[in-house]
């Protein structure tokens, strides 16, 4: 399984730039780095830094602004990828830009059935949000293993992401459902790699070393 980290901070892009495949940003995220850094200033830096895929978000609610905002950002670097909504307008726009060799990555999808039709409409990424499916009460997880039965029955080459990872557990349960990728925070990413018996047992071995 691939590993996107989920910021536009680049500070922890570098820091985790030898571990992660790809990033994934969207305009909250690049809100939160302050009025004086334009997007296109953040994703040159990006790019300079990680050579995977990179998605920005478009914010126009009809199809003609999505694909007019998409060949913009897309001219910035070879590696954007182009997030959409889950929407009808979302979904005329991923098939427009499939024809012109853009990548997608239909965002903030739910259900299933809303993957099915982002892949039928020629995504190139379905980001699916566990962890906000799990605050409506019901389980992330299994969007997520219906979404991968339904791409592998018919061979469909849409990729899965698991978004709004709350914990490592939603990572390894994502990779357990054969998930392709997970778009993690940087602090679960700081979590993934902890563990007490590896603290304990590194805190003993250099008592041992200093006696």
């Amino acid at each position: 399984m691939q590993i996107f980290i989920d910021t536009a901070d680049i500070y922890e892009i570098k820091r985790y730039a030898y571990i992660i495949d790809g990033v994934t940003t969207n305009p909250t995220l690049l809100a939160k780095l302050g009025k004086n850094t334009s997007t296109e200033e953040v994703i040159q830096q990006i790019s300079s830094i990680i050579s995977g895929p990179i998605s920005v978000e478009v914010i126009s609610e009809d199809c003609d602004g999505m694909v007019a905002e998409a060949k913009q950002l897309a001219a910035l670097s070879p590696h954007i990828v182009i997030k959409v909504p889950m929407t009808e307008e979302g979904l005329k726009a991923t098939i427009v830009l499939k024809k012109v060799n853009i990548r997608t990555n239909v965002t903030l999808v739910f259900s299933a059935n809303q993957a099915l039709l982002a892949a039928k409409a020629g995504a190139t990424y379905v980001s699916i949000f566990i962890g906000r499916i799990d605050d409506q009460g019901t389980e992330g997880m299994q969007v997520v293993r219906d979404t991968m039965a339904i791409l592998n029955n018919y061979s469909m080459e849409t990729a899965v992401i698991a978004a709004s990872i709350r914990s490592p557990m939603h990572v390894l349960n994502s990779a357990k459902a054969g998930c392709h990728i997970a778009t993690i925070p940087p602090n679960i990413i700081s979590l993934m790699m902890r563990h007490s018996l590896t603290d304990g047992g590194l805190e003993i071995f250099l008592n041992d070393a200093k006696k």
